[in-house]
């Protein structure tokens, strides 16, 4: 039986978080256990104590410390826990629990160890709706990483992807307010085979993104350091 976790990072989604972890543990995959890993980030709302009752295992920062942050706790989480491959994705209902099995597959199938769920295969169904402006910044920062990695990908900014048990282990991020662009480029540097999928996705209808007018002046920087990295 292989051991799956799912990482989820939130910060004071308890109008999301119950729903989430009830679909989640609905998933089902042959000879593979699903368990959720709530990395709650600082939160000041009831998320930490819902997902507790949910069945779910609780990491906590006290403090907000950044999407990237909360990724990586998750991450080390989950491999310290055994996990044979592990599920990422976010906490707000953007995305559907439901196609893990498809994100997946290509790890358990060992042709590949890190996988990008794209809102943009199959046909860009995924994205009708999306705000203008975060759709050209996605192409934008997708399109920097295939010219970076020499690597075709259609969703770089996806807030849902796999990893092997060897890939979340070696993964590094190396700044704490985000994780999409630095941990592609920080594996695929290292070897490892990437494969995208495609997922489905829909508006978050509660709280709000973490993204705003300074996410290029703190993602652009990071980049840089980690391709001057050793």
């Amino acid at each position: 039986m292989k051991h799956l976790i799912v990482v989820v990072p939130a910060k004071d989604e308890e109008a999301t978080i119950g729903e989430l972890l009830d679909r989640i543990s609905r998933v089902r995959m042959p000879e593979c256990e699903l368990r959720a890993l709530v990395v709650d980030d600082g939160s000041s709302d009831r998320t930490a104590e819902i997902a507790r009752a949910k069945g779910a295992i609780v990491v906590r920062h006290p403090e907000n410390r950044g999407l990237g942050a909360a990724v990586r706790t998750g991450l080390r989480a989950a491999v310290e826990g055994g996990a044979s491959a592990v599920a990422y994705l976010d906490a707000d209902l953007e995305y559907y629990p439901e196609d893990i099995p498809r994100l997946v597959e290509p790890i358990l199938a060992g042709r590949a160890d890190y996988v990008l769920g794209s809102r943009f295969l199959g046909g860009g169904r995924g994205v009708r709706g999306m705000k203008l402006y975060r759709k050209i910044g996605n192409h934008a920062f997708t399109f920097l990483l295939v010219f970076l990695t020499r690597r075709w990908m259609t969703d770089g900014q996806t807030g849902m992807r796999a990893f092997s048990r060897e890939a979340a282990a070696d993964a590094e991020i190396i700044h704490d307010y985000n994780y999409a662009q630095v941990l592609t480029l920080d594996l695929l540097r290292k070897g490892f085979r990437l494969e995208e999928a495609p997922i489905r996705y829909r508006l978050r209808e509660h709280g709000d993104s973490f993204i705003s007018w300074r996410y290029p002046s703190k993602v652009l920087p990071a980049i840089w350091r980690e391709l001057r990295a050793p």
